[in-house]
């Protein structure tokens, strides 16, 4: 007995010593989402929402990662589960091109009526769904429902991030092709949703980005300026990418002539009939509601967001910045809507698609370092019984970091930044596997990444 209260006398005084330790806050709320997304599988085939949205691949999925997964992986259930042999995935689409079969109007004839889209990521879900208050424009939310997804169609009823997860429940974590609630899988509870939503608005971006940044490398900035664009001459990215992000402005929206933020919304553009798609492979996307219009995705995360589109054939954000000199382009929807308001056709040379390729690089480096410092800082509020959560947050720092040596060394950007980030992956690394030393390899690295920040950036 006296062992006993002494082991507890001892927890009270750490807990009192560390306030890092865990407390009735309301970020319990997040904290049961993300034990969800990790290890929930609602009564279904083993799937959990992380088996497609990994961390470590920025929280969705791509080939490359898909390549590294073992054959027993929850990914596969189609190739071991006799159930799934049939109109469930496509093994090769999924194992080559990264996509996943989706069903978004309906189960009724499985057999024809599907499409095959990449993993959507859920980073910056907050900023991308509803879309954010810029230069006085009015919200979508006053008088449009969320769209997610990417045709808009990604979550039955309401079209919103919480219903997103009943969508996902129902198409991808079932026992069997019926269905059937409480059967194949069972649906999850109104606490389920309310944190699995919570847990997913954390992830990435909280705000937009303002443009213009102050950006070092005159690349990057000439990028940026033909991605504003403010003389209306060519670029015009800024019209459907306010600020980067996923918002569009359309000034004649409604009668009365309001000027609205549109948040997230789809477009057509074309891109579905772009030369170089394997159609052969994959079948034609009619998109959101029949109409070819795709929602407009943030490009702030784009370069390490590959494959691009919803089909995955772009690889880079330079490939997908050509898209737009395409006449598949110029002859969608809104090719048309911005030839007609600019007076001329998009346009873009060889320099100026390598200018926007360095300005989107960039600013996902600069990203990738604000994710990766707000993770070790909160790693050092971690206590001595957050161990192991602290470790947790560490790896996906080096996650982070590592995203950003490739966007930048891709095309040889910023070589001096990305010599500090590779230095600071080194010690995020020893951090995660020190005992003693963890906050000393922290703060390191923060000074470094820190420094690679100054190099891409004015302070």
């Amino acid at each position: 007995m006296k062992t006993i209260l002494a082991v507890v006398v001892l927890f009270v005084c750490l807990y009192s010593l560390f306030p890092g330790l865990p407390a009735n806050t309301g970020s319990d709320l997040v904290a049961k989402g993300e034990d969800i997304f990790f290890n929930e599988t609602f009564g279904g085939n083993g799937r959990t929402c992380v088996t497609c949205h990994r961390p470590e691949d920025n929280w969705r999925i791509t080939p490359a990662f898909i390549a590294t997964l073992p054959d027993d992986d929850p990914l596969f259930a189609h190739e071991f589960m006799p159930e799934f042999r049939e109109n469930f995935e496509k093994a090769d689409l999924l194992r080559e091109w990264g996509l996943i079969l989706m069903n978004p109007d309906g189960f009724d004839d499985l057999e024809n009526d599907f499409v095959m889209r990449t993993v959507n990521s859920l980073r910056s879900v907050r900023t991308s769904i509803e879309g954010m208050p810029h230069e006085g424009m009015e919200n979508q939310l006053d008088f449009m429902e969320p769209l997610t997804g990417w045709a808009g169609d990604g979550a039955p009823g309401d079209g919103s991030l919480r219903s997103f997860a009943i969508g996902a429940i129902i198409q991808h974590m079932p026992r069997t092709l019926a269905r059937e609630p409480g059967v194949d899988f069972r649906l999850p509870t109104d606490e389920e949703l309310d944190a699995l939503e919570a847990f997913m608005l954390t992830l990435g971006r909280q705000e937009e980005l303002s443009l213009p940044l102050p950006l070092k490398g005159d690349l990057a900035l000439r990028g940026q300026d033909l991605f504003i664009d403010r003389d209306n001459k060519n670029g015009r990215c800024n019209v459907c990418h306010i600020n980067a992000g996923a918002s569009s402005l359309q000034a004649s929206v409604l009668p009365q002539g309001r000027i609205v933020n549109l948040g997230s919304i789809v477009h057509a553009t074309g891109e579905e009939f772009a030369p170089g798609k394997p159609t052969e492979l994959i079948p034609l996307d009619d998109g959101y509601k029949d109409t070819h219009q795709f929602n407009t995705p943030p490009v702030v995360e784009a370069a390490d967001a590959g494959p691009l589109f919803h089909s995955g054939f772009v690889k880079s954000v330079e490939e997908a910045v050509d898209i737009y000199n395409l006449d598949t382009f110029r002859e969608s929807e809104v090719g048309i809507a911005l030839t007609r308001r600019f007076g001329t056709e998009t346009d873009l040379s060889a320099s100026e698609v390598l200018a926007i390729g360095a300005f989107l690089r960039v600013i996902n480096a600069l990203d990738n370092i604000r994710e990766t410092t707000e993770l070790l800082e909160t790693s050092l509020e971690k206590g001595i019984l957050e161990n192991e959560r602290a470790r947790e947050l560490i790896r996906r720092a080096a996650y982070e970091t590592e995203d950003a040596i490739i966007v930048l060394d891709g095309v040889n950007l910023h070589p001096l930044a990305v010599g500090r980030l590779r230095r600071a992956e080194e010690l995020i690394h020893s951090a995660r596997e020190a005992t003693f030393s963890r906050s000393g390899h922290v703060r390191d690295a923060l000074v470094e990444l820190q420094r690679a920040r100054e190099i891409l950036i004015e302070s």
